[in-house]
């Protein structure tokens, strides 16, 4: 299981990342104005006399060229659209929740006490709701939010810089799906009779998570190695755990064993970055082909990748499981062949076609 969910998190990464230049942000981060009458949530506004990129007052037309099913899960190829309720799916990027809906699976599958009765699967549901859709897609809408300065140079068709959905409606939209989700989690502790609401707080630490990984000043995804192992646990880790959690005990071994396998999510982020080497360089961004060197950093992607996974068969080997271990070794040997294939030959051609062989 761990496997596949590996092999779909290869998929949905490259989808979360794009080319970055740095620019000077123009709006604050997220503000919320409280007074007796209404909330309010809005944008700080900074000096008008800053000058900011100007982005077109709509998105390009496709010219029929795009795909509306694309548009839907939110990856590049999409159809021009004005219905804002496609917009803001779009924003959630759907294609990246699979990997969160995998992980619930994986931990209530470990936690041994998940059986096929409506309540459990309706528990299981509720879960993969959170993971995915809200919590997913908060961390989807928040990053370009805050890459909506970016965007309006490199992809100013996008859906903030292009004018068909305003930013208001975005930060309206980051609290709904923030506030849902943790209001699940918080549901979903009521149910399991939790003494201590331990699913709440997975919650609220993966969302301090995608925040700071997408927000200025600590902006996590401007550091090869913190971001990448971020992106990578918060779709391995978080979820499993949360699945594991409502249906039984959060073991330390079951902590361990996917902090580690997370380190192979550090290396499937790694091959998005092959691509920006130039841009990176020249913008002083620590991406690893950047610090390392394309030759240099390949390997790190590969070994971080195999490494993790062959350790991970050694651990399931030492805990007396043989077949678990020969099956994982068995999903690993193609995964080799197509690194010799095509990624080692030439990362930046073959990044994409090693991605999804």
């Amino acid at each position: 299981m761990a496997s596949v969910l590996n092999s779909a998190l290869s998929l949905n990464l490259s989808n979360f990342k794009r080319k970055r230049v740095r620019t000077q942000y123009l709006v604050s981060p997220l503000s919320l104005s409280l007074s007796r009458r209404r909330v309010t949530i809005g944008a700080a506004e900074t000096d008008a006399n800053e000058a900011k990129p100007q982005a077109p007052d709509k998105a390009p037309d496709s010219g029929g060229g795009g795909s509306s099913f694309n548009q839907l899960l939110g990856i590049k190829g999409a159809a021009k659209e004005t219905n804002k309720w496609k917009i803001r799916l779009q924003l959630t990027k759907p294609v990246t929740w699979p990997p969160l809906v995998l992980g619930v699976v994986c931990g209530a599958a470990a936690s041994g006490n998940f059986d096929w009765t409506l309540e459990d699967v309706a528990k299981s549901i509720v879960c993969m709701l959170m993971s995915g859709p809200l919590l997913t897609g908060y961390t989807q809408t928040i990053n370009d939010y805050y890459d909506r300065e970016i965007d309006a140079i490199n992809e100013p068709y996008r859906p903030i810089p292009s004018g068909v959905i305003s930013e208001n409606e975005v930060i309206t939209q980051i609290w709904i799906l923030l506030l849902g989700g943790l209001g699940l989690a918080g549901l979903l502790d009521v149910w399991a009779g939790h003494d201590f609401p331990i699913v709440f707080y997975l919650a609220l630490g993966g969302s301090l998570i995608s925040y700071i990984y997408s927000a200025p000043p600590l902006k996590l995804k401007q550091n090869g190695w913190i971001g990448n192992y971020a992106l990578g646990a918060s779709y391995i880790s978080l979820p499993w755990w949360a699945g594991q959690a409502l249906f039984g005990t959060l073991t330390p071994d079951i902590i361990v064993l996917t902090l580690l396998y997370s380190i192979a999510g550090l290396g499937i982020a790694i091959v998005n970055d092959f691509k920006s080497i130039e841009g990176d360089r020249l913008l002083g961004l620590q991406s690893l082909p950047v610090a390392f060197g394309a030759e240099t950093a390949k390997w790190i992607c590969v070994g971080a990748i195999d490494i993790t996974q062959i350790s991970v068969a050694g651990y399931l080997l030492g805990a007396g499981k043989p077949y678990h271990a020969l099956a994982l070794l068995g999903l690993i040997i193609p995964q080799v062949f197509f690194q010799f294939q095509y990624f080692l030959k030439d990362p930046v051609k073959y990044d994409v076609k090693y991605q999804v062989p």
